[in-house]
């Protein structure tokens, strides 16, 4: 709660942001917490206000102010065959989110094997808010003056690649969030016996189940009751099978036995997560029909995407702990436990000086892959050579989501077995 109390705090310090700290400028209501994690929330920020900007891009008067300089579109109208004023949208998207992601990438060369915070990059890496935020929009405006005739296939192939390789990383993002919020429920409960405790990991467990029933007849009833609807109904069937299967190894005596406080809690939010996963997103728009205006409105899938991949990043700049997958993963070698000796007295206090609490590269190569993922969820997984009229039935989307519930189902299980096969390793 203390990481989450000082966001304020650390975002009133853009005031003082020529400092060499995230937040050690901020002012007394800034509560204590650690320099590591009040660094990654204010990053997080920086994603979230350039995502803001993203969503802004498809607003219907700033798309004709696009629309009318004529090199936006130059060799777009011949390369796609579409009237380039209904994709300006997408292209300013595409824009803005491969500078954030250029930013990113850049610093995940530069904190390239920092140690600790000893280290004279550890600086930039921790403070310097006011020009980052000049780099990223000096990056993100040289985007605009290239053409889209160069530039929109390749960035299209740089989301999915990114996009997709992000996706992979909000699996186990999500998978170690359901492990840690079922372990912490079920030790509460151990220890206090809590009845409250209790009660709400009933509520919380057979809710995610009903969420995922109730999604998977909606499907079944809106998306495979036709009979040329044989795909859809293999993937809905399958994932329901899966999500049946998990389920049932989560609870097995010997999976019990080595992952003692493993069950239903986790198997519920992962096939409440398949469930959305596996939710399509069908064209609803007449082919026939000709587009007015500006852009295409943005679907709720993509809303829905968009506020978790965000809740998602606040997660992953929060939790820290190098005894989780999510530490693991991103290449901690301090726990977070060192702290400053005056630390008492400083609202922030570096907890870095002995070994950093998450890998600086890894960090800002996960968030460059943020911003790749945020470019296609914004702009339905378009591609410059598609036709806009047809865009909610693009496959390449269909094709993603379906792949990523079946690698979040088999990561889940590998969760599970793996202690069973490996008793010798720690997990």
């Amino acid at each position: 709660m203390g990481a989450l109390l000082a966001v304020p705090g650390c975002a009133a310090s853009m005031a003082c942001c020529f400092g060499s700290s995230a937040c050690s400028l901020c002012c007394a209501a800034c509560p204590s917490s650690r320099n590591s994690t009040t660094t990654r929330i204010m990053y997080a920020l920086m994603l979230f206000v350039g995502t803001i900007v993203s969503c802004v891009m498809l607003a219907p008067s700033i798309q004709h102010k696009l629309a009318e300089n004529k090199w936006f579109c130059d060799g777009l109208d011949k390369m796609a065959g579409i009237n380039c004023g209904h994709a300006t949208g997408f292209q300013a998207v595409y824009r803005v989110c491969a500078g954030m992601a250029s930013f990113f990438f850049i610093f995940t060369l530069l904190m390239f094997g920092v140690k600790s915070s000893r280290d004279p990059r550890a600086y930039i890496q921790n403070g310097f808010w006011f020009f980052k935020y000049i780099i990223m929009t000096g990056i993100i405006v040289a985007y605009f003056y290239m053409s889209s005739e160069t530039l929109a296939e390749p960035l299209m192939w740089f989301g999915m690649i990114g996009g997709f390789l992000f996706i992979l990383i909000q699996l186990i993002l999500i998978v170690d969030f359901a492990h840690g919020l079922a372990e912490s429920w079920v030790e509460k409960y151990e220890e206090e016996e809590s009845r409250s405790c209790y009660a709400g990991l009933l509520a919380f467990t057979f809710g995610c189940y009903a969420i995922a029933i109730v999604a998977m007849v909606l499907m079944f009833v809106f998306y495979a009751s036709g009979g040329t609807c044989a795909l859809p109904k293999f993937f809905i069937s399958f994932n329901l099978i899966a999500c049946v299967i998990v389920s049932v190894i989560s609870i097995l005596p010997n999976i019990q036995e080595n992952m003692p406080r493993s069950g239903l809690l986790q198997s519920a939010i992962i096939s409440c997560y398949v469930m959305y996963l596996t939710i399509f997103v069908h064209n609803a728009t007449d082919p026939g029909k000709k587009e007015e205006g500006y852009g295409t409105p943005m679907p709720a899938q993509s809303i829905v995407s968009l506020v978790l991949w965000f809740l998602c990043l606040l997660y992953a700049s929060i939790r820290n702990s190098t005894n989780t997958s999510l530490g693991k993963i991103t290449g901690g070698t301090d726990d977070g436990t060192t702290e400053s000796n005056d630390h008492d007295v400083e609202k922030v206090w570096d907890n870095e000086k002995d070994g950093v609490a998450y890998s600086y590269s890894f960090f800002h190569f996960m968030f460059g892959l943020a911003s790749l993922y945020v470019m296609m969820t914004l702009t339905s997984w378009y591609s410059p050579s598609s036709d806009l009229s047809k865009l909610n039935a693009n496959m390449s989307s269909v094709w993603v989501k379906i792949v990523s519930s079946w690698m979040c189902i088999a990561l889940y299980a590998w969760t599970l077995v793996a202690p069973s096969v490996f008793p010798d390793r720690d997990f």
